[in-house]
């Protein structure tokens, strides 16, 4: 800005010298109206511009009713001298109206001069600010606004999937400035991201494009888009050959400024800018008008401009040539100017060489262009790959019939620095076996399933193992090109600092179970969550059916063996007892009734009958005894779970747990604290933190907390581990997943993300999943519910079955044969002895059992023989 004070200073000091100048009418036509042309005669664009506007008028000579005269005067890139030139034209020639200059600075310079005259001035700047032309309202922009290039180099970008680029324009072109954030934005809606902007100065030294070239260089990015003048950009591009920068792996795109004069340098292009891509603007070169002046354009041009190699019209030339039409239409048959001559051009609207020629009022400016020429450059010329319209895409044709694609990748096949297109630069460079890329991973994570590092210090070696290590080698796998890298352990036990180690870069990327958190894509970017997304709430089990509760405080095997024993026990008490008692006799049936109902009734009714023999009191009392720690140890567990049950059942949710004033577990994580207390709004006194799996369960067996809040795949881990005891509960609440995370705007993330996905796909990920997280089915441990089994009872088992036996083999032997009589009595003892041995090979519980049921069976087989 003090730039522009310092020249709106001079402006003023040159008009007040202007104002007090005397009017001279020397060198002005008496009849005829005048124009005015402002032009760098020594550049290329003013070289054409100067041939265009003679044309320009020549034919209008021979159409118009009206004597036109045409003054150029040469600006010498410099807005002074523009000022000068535009205050001679319009005090000595008394022009109407002025066209150009090129640039926008120079345009500025003339812009005071013309308003405070009321001259119009046509600017051929490819771009002009709103606040000037709002602040000048004499100045008008008469080449078509070029802000729309930007979203065909953004297309051009997205094509081919690069999603990092670096801009290099220029910071003393105030054009170039205008024109960069609508580049900027424009990649931003592609979904590419800036890496960085580099602005050089105009007259940038050798050493500084050197230094920031190597900077460049440095970096993995090598997509570059350049907004330059001419003059620098061949500098520029001249430098990056030396520095070897116009190779594999570089892209290099240019804009209008550049790529409309390469037709005219063919010797510059052929020695430092092979392989560029470039956007140009687009006018028609097939139709009559354009083909009659090009072939004048030509002839005239080697004429005045012998030394140069080309003489082709480029779309500075056509713009010229516009310009010069446009004043002519607006001045035709008429002697107005001013702000008359204002409104008379804003009118104007007609089909010239560069496109339609049409202004957008109180605007000042042209309609902008909406399609561009793509070019390659090859050899000492460039190649026309195709066009870009706006809301349309690309296309190979401009017709009524064009196929328009909104990709560029199935185009004619062009060249890239060192390649050709089918073999298309990646834009970024990747690690090589000597360099590989630095993989952070959690040196002491808490969860050995997800991450495990194992130090050897004899061998100093470190092995890397773990669901996480596993699906990253499993994505690198399938990336398409080799991707050489090595884990390194990070000894800290700070997840945040570790994902800050890629923002200090000393390391390319962190693997392992990192959460992807908000607050860490400051530091990092991440890919897509590789688990499940969540937080869920775990808390001990509840008994599965309320009505089938009074079963949980013994095993099945334990109450099928229960079952077993008291059967038998009854049936040796009534064997023996029934020749005492005579309403233990009578039918099968009665006598099955009776024996039945003797031995469940010795069980409950714990007082027993009055006994007449020692044998059954003896297995009475014994089978007494057992039955009254069976009954209150049954009692006391039932009542031990209902109470349980009804403590967890009083818990299930989180307005529960607020309510209850209860304390929670969470896993590692600040961010897991802040959201339990600022979302969840548990108290912080309320809130524990736990970084091992055994720690929670054993939190829960002291009762020092109610529930856990984990992340789904810890959580998932978690059950798997302890599945009968905990169940989660309550809805999942939204937080980050997992994820590997990268540089921010790294251009190796989209193709991990691909990668991840075809992992996923074909059911690796899932097969890992199963691996590390869910080992497989959960143990059928009876201690896990808390059911009392065989192994609490055993020994007395054992002894009221000894018991039981030993006072049948005792009858047995002192009855002698007066038990033949008894067949009948004997196979009923036979079958329920056979029906104990099967129950038991079935549950196979209770060794000393079986051994019991083995020690019976050669007694029976003699009772057997006795029958």
């Amino acid at each position: 800005m003090n730039m522009f004070n310092h020249m709106i200073f001079s402006f003023f000091a040159l008009t007040f010298l202007f104002m007090l100048k005397k009017t001279a009418a020397e060198g002005v036509h008496a009849q005829g109206i005048n124009i005015g042309a402002i032009i760098d005669m020594s550049s290329r664009i003013g070289k054409e511009q100067r041939v265009a506007m003679e044309i320009a008028m020549e034919d209008f000579y021979g159409t118009g009713n009206q004597t036109l005269f045409l003054h150029i005067k040469d600006s010498h890139r410099d807005p002074v001298c523009a000022a000068l030139a535009a205050m001679d034209l319009i005090n000595n020639q008394q022009v109407q109206a002025i066209l150009g200059p090129q640039t926008w600075e120079e345009a500025l310079s003339v812009a005071e001069i013309s308003s405070q005259t009321q001259v119009p001035i046509l600017s051929l700047a490819d771009t002009t600010p709103k606040w000037a032309t709002e602040r000048w309202p004499y100045l008008l922009q008469a080449s078509p606004s070029k802000q729309e290039q930007m979203k065909a180099i953004a297309a051009i970008v997205q094509s081919w999937n690069w999603h990092q680029v670096t801009v290099i324009y220029e910071g003393t072109d105030s054009s170039a400035i205008e024109v960069t954030p609508y580049l900027f934005n424009a990649l931003r809606d592609a979904g590419v991201g800036v890496i960085q902007g580099l602005v050089l100065p105009t007259f940038a030294s050798t050493i500084t494009l050197s230094k920031e070239l190597e900077k460049l260089k440095s970096e993995q990015s090598r997509v570059f888009v350049v907004h330059l003048s001419f003059p620098l950009a061949v500098r520029l591009f001249e430098k990056a050959k030396k520095m070897k920068m116009m190779e594999k792996d570089y892209v290099w795109i240019t804009t209008n400024p550049i790529t409309s004069l390469v037709h005219s340098n063919a010797s510059i292009i052929s020695s430092s800018m092979q392989g560029v891509i470039g956007v140009k603007s687009y006018f028609s070169e097939r139709g009559h008008l354009f083909r009659e002046i090009r072939q004048r354009f030509r002839r005239k041009f080697s004429i005045e401009n012998p030394k140069d190699d080309n003489n082709e019209p480029g779309i500075y030339a056509a713009e010229a040539y516009d310009a010069v039409w446009t004043m002519a239409v607006a001045l035709n048959g008429s002697n107005r100017g001013g702000q008359e001559l204002l409104e008379t051009i804003l009118q104007v609207d007609f089909h010239g060489l560069s496109g339609k020629v049409q202004f957008i009022k109180f605007i000042n400016e042209r309609a902008p262009a909406n399609r561009f020429h793509i070019i390659n450059i090859i050899g000492n010329s460039y190649k026309e790959l195709g066009f870009w319209s706006k809301g349309l895409g690309f296309s190979k044709t401009i017709h009524e019939n064009s196929i328009y694609r909104s990709c560029m990748t199935d185009w004619e096949q062009a060249l890239w620095p060192e390649g050709p297109w089918n073999t298309s630069s990646r834009g970024w460079i990747t690690a090589t076996s000597a360099n590989p890329w630095r993989i952070g991973v959690p040196g002491e994570s808490g969860y050995r399933e997800f991450v495990h590092v194992e130090y050897d210090h004899l061998g100093n070696n470190t092995s890397f193992s773990g669901f996480a290590i596993e699906v990253f080698r499993e994505t690198i796998k399938r990336l398409p090109f080799i991707l050489p890298y090595e884990f390194i352990a990070f000894k800290n036990n700070s997840y945040d600092e570790l994902v800050k180690q890629i923002h200090l870069k000393k390391y390319d990327a962190v693997v392992g179970d990192v959460v992807i958190l908000a607050s860490r894509y400051q530091l990092a970017e991440f890919t897509k969550p590789y688990t499940e997304t969540g937080l869920m709430l775990i808390v001990p089990a509840q008994a599965g059916n309320r009505e089938l509760s009074f079963i949980r405080p013994f095993t099945k095997s334990m109450w099928v063996l229960t079952a077993v024993i008291t059967v038998y026990n009854g049936f040796i008490i009534w064997l023996i007892e029934r020749n005492h008692c005579p309403s233990l006799k009578g039918s099968m049936l009665h006598q099955t009734g009776i024996m039945l109902w003797l031995a469940f009734n010795t069980l409950f009714s714990l007082h027993g009958g009055k006994m007449h023999s020692n044998l059954s009191r003896m297995s009475m009392v014994v089978w007494l005894f057992v039955a009254l720690v069976i009954t209150q140890t049954y009692t006391a567990n039932l009542s031990s779970m209902l109470t349980v049950q009804k403590l967890d059942g009083a818990a299930p949710n989180v307005e529960a747990l607020l309510n209850s004033n209860a304390v929670v577990g969470y896993c590692t994580g600040s961010y897991l604290q802040n959201y339990l207390v600022d979302v969840l709004r548990f108290k912080t006194q309320n809130i524990r933190n736990y970084t091992t799996l055994e720690a929670y369960a054993q939190a829960f067996e002291n009762k020092e907390i109610a529930a856990v809040f984990l992340e789904v795949p810890l959580a998932k881990l978690f059950l798997a581990k302890y599945c009968r005891r905990f169940v989660s509960v309550g809805p999942t609440y939204k937080v980050g997943g997992l994820g590997f995370a990268f540089p921010r705007g790294s251009p190796l993330l989209p193709s991990i993300d691909e990668a991840l996905l075809k992992v996923s796909e074909n059911g690796i990920l899932m097969e890992l999943e199963n691996r590390f997280i869910n080992p497989g089915n959960c143990p059928d441990v009876e201690d896990e519910n808390h059911s009392l089994s065989l192994r609490s009872f055993g020994t007395l088992f054992i002894i009221t079955t000894g018991t039981s036996t030993i006072s049948l083999a005792i009858y047995i032997f002192s009855r002698g044969n007066s038990m033949l009589g008894y067949t009948t009595i004997w196979r009923l003892m036979l079958a329920a002895m056979r029906f104990w041995a099967c129950q038991r090979q079935i549950t196979g519980r209770s060794s000393n059992a079986e051994n019991s049921v083995n020690n019976m069976a050669p007694q029976a087989s003699g009772m057997q023989s006795l029958v």
